[in-house]
C-alpha cells in the first residue's frame, strides 16, 4: 500500500491520545510539554547550543527526529526559537513517521496546551498531505523549516540526506515498537551526524544505551521527567565538525546571481531571499510574464503512476511542494480538474492507480464512468503571480547577460553563486545539458459568461476555466530561433477542445481566439535538471574510473564550483519549479535537503553526460 497507514487511534479520559497499535501514549500523561522541553530541548543543550554555534555555522541548527506523531515536539523547539534562539538563524526541524495523524486529530491532541495555541494552528494550517515521502513546510518570517518524511522508517531513514546537530528518539517505548528501535538504524543515525551532535531519549533501554554506544555515541544517564527515572544524553564522538559546511562563503547574505527570470528564476529568487541571500535576477525580457511562462492561466495537476518508482515518487513530492509554495501568493488559487483516460492505456494506468491510490480522498477521488477528480490542483495567473514572487528582488530587464562562468560574474558583478535557469535558450550555450527544444502553443479567450475556477485535462490537453477560458498545449518540435504561432497548431488545438469539452468547443467557435506560442526544455527521460552544472572534460577525462565504478556518480559529482542548474522542465513549469528552488536552496546553505539521495541522482544534472558515457556516444 502506498498511503501510510493510519495510527489506530483512541483518547484517554484526560484527553491523552493512544495508539492501540502498539498500545503506547503519545506523551507523557504528567505534560507532555514539560516532558519535551525537559527531556528533548535541555537534554540536547537547548538553547545555550544555539548561541554557542552560531558564528561558525551561520547561526543554522538542525534537529533531527524520529517519530514526529503529534507534533508536540517541534512545537517546543520552535516556541523556543522563537523566544531564545540568534537573532538572525534558521533552525531546521527534521523528522520522520510512519503512520501520520490527520490534521483534526492534531488540532485535538494539541488543544491541552494553550500557551501552544497559535503555533499549533499555523502548523496544522499547514499540516502535511497523507502521502509516503517528503515534505517541507517553511515558516520564515520566524526563520523555521519542517521537513517531514513520511513512511516506513526502515525505508526512509536510509534515504534521507541531512546532517543532523542534534537527535530527538521519541518513538514509542522500545518494548511496544521495535522498528523505531531496532539495531539497524544506529548506524544510519551516526552517518547523519558531525562530531558533537548531541541526542536525547525518554528512555534508558539497555539495546538504546548500546547501539548508541557501539554507533560511535558517548552515552549518560541522567534523572528522569515525571514518573520516568532515568533518561538518556549522548554526544557523537566520532565524525567531523565540518561535515555539513555550506557550498557558501560564511557571510551574512551571500550574493546569488540568477539567470533568468520566468517561472524557475523567479521562485528560486524568492526562497533564496526567504533564506537570507542577497539575490539579482538577469532576465532579457522587458519585464515579467513575458516569455514562456507568460500564459494567461496555468494549470498545476499531478502526474501519477501507477509503480511506486523513484520518478513516481518525486513527481508526487513535487506537486505536494507547490501546492504548499503557491498557497498564499497572488495569482493562485485552488480549484478541482477533471481528469479524463485519453486511451484504454491511460484508463488501464488510472484504474491501477486507484486500486493502489498515492494520495488520500482529500486530495484524490474517482470519477463516475473513470478517470480521476484532483481535489487540490492549482490554477495561476502568471501575470499576478510572478511580479508577486519578485516583488522587492533586485532584478536587471532587458539586454543580453554578459556571463563568465569560470570568474563567477554576471555583467561584471561578481557573486558567491550562479543559477542557471534561462530554459530553452541554455539549449544552444550549454550543449552538454542535451536539451530538447519542444514548441507548446495554447489557445485563449475572454468569456462573457461567469464559471468558477475548474479545470479539465485528458492526456496532454487541459482547459483551465475562469473568466479566461484557455486550452493546449501542442507538443512540436522547435526549429527556428523563436516560438511561431501557426495554423496547424490552432486547429490541432480547437480538435482536443472538442475532445475536452464540446460545450466549451461551442463557445469558442463563436469567440475571438487569440493563440499564444512558447519554447520549453525537455530531457530524455522527461526529469528535470537540478543541481550543479557538470564538468563535462572532468567527466571524459575519469571515463575508465567511471566504467569500474559501475557508472556510479554522486548527484554532486565532477560539479563546476559555484554554478548550478535549474532547467528540462518541460510542460510541468509551475510544478518543478517551487521544489527546485527549495532543493537549490537547502543545497547552497548545507541545509537538510527537501529530497531524498534517490531523488537527487534521478534530477542530477551530471546523469545528461554519463549517459552517452556510459553508452560509448561520447
Amino acid at each position: 500500500m502506498r498511503l501510510p497507514p493510519r495510527p489506530r487511534l483512541t483518547w484517554k479520559d484526560d484527553g491523552t491520545p493512544v495508539d492501540e497499535r502498539v498500545g503506547d501514549v503519545y506523551y507523557s500523561v504528567e505534560d507532555g510539554l514539560a516532558e519535551s522541553r525537559a527531556v528533548f530541548l535541555a537534554g540536547c543543550g537547548m538553547p545555550e547550543v544555539w548561541h554557542a554555534d552560531a558564528d561558525q555555522r551561520r547561526a543554522a541548527y538542525t534537529i533531527a527526529e524520529l517519530g514526529f506523531g503529534t507534533g508536540l515536539n517541534f512545537l517546543a523547539a520552535w516556541q523556543m526559537w522563537r523566544r531564545q534562539g540568534p537573532a538572525h538563524g534558521w533552525l531546521h526541524f527534521v523528522s520522520f513517521e510512519g503512520y501520520p495523524l490527520d490534521r483534526d486529530e492534531a488540532r485535538r491532541a494539541l488543544a491541552p496546551w494553550p500557551e501552544l495555541a497559535v503555533l499549533a494552528d499555523r502548523l496544522c494550517a499547514k499540516w502535511p498531505v497523507r502521502a509516503t515521502g517528503v515534505q517541507q513546510l517553511s515558516w520564515p518570517e520566524d526563520r523555521v523549516t519542517l521537513t517531514l518524511h513520511t513512511g516506513l522508517i526502515e525505508d526512509s531513514l536510509p534515504r534521507s540526506d541531512l546532517t543532523a546537530d542534534a537527535w530527538f528518539l521519541d518513538g514509542f517505548s522500545p518494548a511496544k515498537n521495535n522498528a523505531m528501535w531496532a539495531e539497524t538504524l544506529w548506524p544510519l543515525i551516526a552517518e547523519r551526524a558531525h562530531h558533537g551532535t548531541r541526542a536525547a531519549t525518554f528512555t534508558v533501554a539497555g539495546t538504546v544505551r548500546r547501539g548508541l554506544a557501539e554507533a560511535g555515541f558517548e552515552v549518560e544517564k541522567h534523572p528522569g521527567h515525571g514518573r520516568k527515572r532515568e533518561r538518556l544524553e549522548a554526544r557523537y564522538i566520532g565524525g567531523s565538525p565540518a561535515m555539513s559546511d555550506p557550498l557558501l562563503p560564511p557571510r551574512a547574505a551571500p550574493r546569488i546571481a540568477v539567470i533568468g527570470a520566468g517561472i524557475s528564476g523567479a521562485c528560486l529568487a524568492y526562497a533564496l531571499q526567504q533564506r537570507g541571500a542577497a539575490v539579482r535576477v538577469f532576465d532579457q525580457s522587458s519585464g515579467p510574464a513575458q516569455g514562456t511562462s507568460g500564459n494567461p492561466l496555468a494549470l498545476v495537476m499531478p502526474r501519477l503512476d501507477a509503480a511506486d518508482t523513484v520518478q513516481a515518487r518525486l513527481l508526487l513530492d513535487a506537486y505536494l511542494s507547490a501546492q504548499d509554495f503557491y498557497a498564499d501568493l497572488p495569482g493562485a488559487a485552488f480549484t478541482e480538474t477533471t481528469h479524463r483516460p485519453r486511451d484504454e492505456a491511460e484508463a488501464t494506468r488510472f484504474e491501477k492507480v486507484l486500486a493502489d491510490p498515492p494520495l488520500g480522498l482529500e486530495q484524490l477521488e474517482a470519477l463516475r464512468g473513470g478517470g480521476l477528480l484532483h481535489k487540490r490542483s492549482l490554477l495561476l495567473r502568471p501575470a499576478e503571480l510572478l511580479p508577486a514572487l519578485l516583488h522587492d528582488i533586485d532584478v536587471s530587464w532587458g539586454g543580453a547577460v554578459d556571463l563568465d562562468l569560470d570568474a563567477l560574474s554576471a555583467n561584471g558583478r561578481r557573486f558567491d553563486a550562479i543559477v542557471l535557469a534561462g530554459g530553452w535558450q541554455m539549449a544552444a550555450s550549454l550543449p552538454e545539458l542535451d536539451l530538447t527544444r519542444r514548441l507548446g502553443q495554447v489557445e485563449y479567450y475572454q468569456s462573457e459568461t461567469a464559471a468558477p475556477p475548474s479545470a479539465l485535462a485528458a492526456g496532454p490537453y487541459a482547459l483551465a476555466i475562469g473568466e479566461t477560458r484557455l486550452w493546449g498545449a501542442t507538443f512540436g518540435d522547435q526549429t527556428g530561433p523563436a516560438p511561431r504561432i501557426s495554423a496547424a497548431a490552432q486547429a490541432e488545438n480547437i480538435s482536443a477542445l472538442a475532445r475536452l469539452d464540446p460545450y466549451w468547443r461551442g463557445e469558442a467557435s463563436r469567440a475571438k481566439l487569440v493563440s499564444r506560442a512558447g519554447v520549453r526544455a525537455t530531457t530524455a527521460d522527461r526529469l528535470p535538471l537540478i543541481g550543479p552544472l557538470p564538468d563535462k572534460a572532468a567527466m571524459m577525462a575519469a571515463r575508465q574510473s567511471l566504467e569500474r565504478s559501475g557508472w556510479t556518480l554522486a548527484a554532486d559529482g565532477f560539479a563546476r564550483a559555484g554554478i548550478f542548474v535549474a532547467s528540462g522542465y518541460g510542460s510541468r513549469g509551475f510544478t518543478w519549479a517551487p521544489w527546485a528552488a527549495r532543493i537549490l536552496t537547502a543545497t547552497l546553505f548545507g541545509d537538510p535537503s527537501p529530497v531524498t539521495k534517490e531523488t537527487r541522482r534521478a534530477i542530477a544534472p551530471n546523469r545528461q553526460i554519463l549517459r552517452p558515457l556510459k553508452r560509448g556516444t561520447l
